[in-house]
């Protein structure tokens, strides 16, 4: 009897015992207590979530000066956030914060990515790009905008989209004082602040800030809006899995995870 060919003895290939399918690395601030139980919540059976946490020093973002410099800090720490979470060999990145993600417009953000490429190796899904594959996914047109931040901070929000093709028909800047005060924001606020940037004509609306609670929320709100809502935990999230070949649908959390 012939004996079976060498590599029927050899082991499978060995996988981390509960990120099997992928690991996935997730830079935040270090301020931020929103995203990890976010993307906790949506984790599908064999996906981990590792977080690296960018060391803010100033949490003051209460005029634009002091926003300036809490995204300088961002800048000046987050290499060290990469090479960090680098170290347990992840599959993928996902910038779990935003702002740094819309600054300096569409090239901003291309540039942005492209170092974070150069650090790690990795993909990288970042806030403002998933909003943006999201908003082309819906053929949305003009848009409503909620965010935490100071008039400078909306302004390269605006931008950003501007440039890639949509009309921000409305804004609504929450002005948090801090960068921890962002998760202070509750649901009822978020409410009003979706029903402020809302009209007939706006075709989705849109809310960035990764410290914001939104996606439960941003769920329950298509369905009284009648059109996406799109919460950029979410999103980034839905663009980090599908980008690894993750394709499960996870519902409660917006049209995104469940139908694309």
């Amino acid at each position: 009897m012939p004996h079976p060919p060498a590599e029927a003895h050899q082991f499978p290939e060995k996988r981390d015992a509960l990120g099997w399918r992928k690991k996935m690395a997730v830079i935040i601030p270090s301020t931020n207590t929103i995203v990890e139980p976010d993307l906790y919540d949506m984790c599908p059976p064999g996906v981990t979530v590792h977080i690296s946490r960018i060391h803010l020093r100033d949490q003051r973002m209460g005029d634009n000066k002091e926003m300036e410099r809490l995204l300088e800090q961002i800048r000046e720490e987050i290499k060290y956030a990469v090479e960090r979470v680098m170290t347990c060999k992840p599959d993928h990145m996902v910038m779990g914060m935003s702002a740094e993600t819309f600054w300096g417009g569409m090239e901003g953000n291309r540039r942005f990515k492209k170092e974070i490429i150069e650090w790690s190796g990795l993909d990288v899904a970042t806030g403002a790009e998933a909003c943006e594959r999201a908003l082309k996914l819906f053929g949305a047109k003009k848009i409503g905008v909620v965010t935490p931040y100071q008039p400078v901070g909306d302004e390269n929000v605006i931008k950003f989209f501007n440039e890639i093709g949509f009309e921000v028909a409305a804004l609504e800047g929450l002005k948090c004082a801090t960068a921890v005060d962002i998760a202070h924001v509750q649901e009822h606020e978020l409410r009003e602040a979706l029903n402020k940037v809302n009209s007939p004509d706006v075709d989705a609306l849109v809310q960035v800030g990764t410290n914001l609670s939104m996606v439960r929320l941003a769920d329950e709100a298509e369905r009284w809006l009648k059109k996406p809502v799109i919460a950029i935990n979410a999103a980034t999230w839905w663009m980090g899995l599908r980008d690894a070949g993750i394709d499960d649908k996870i519902y409660g959390c917006g049209r995104l995870l469940r139908d694309f």
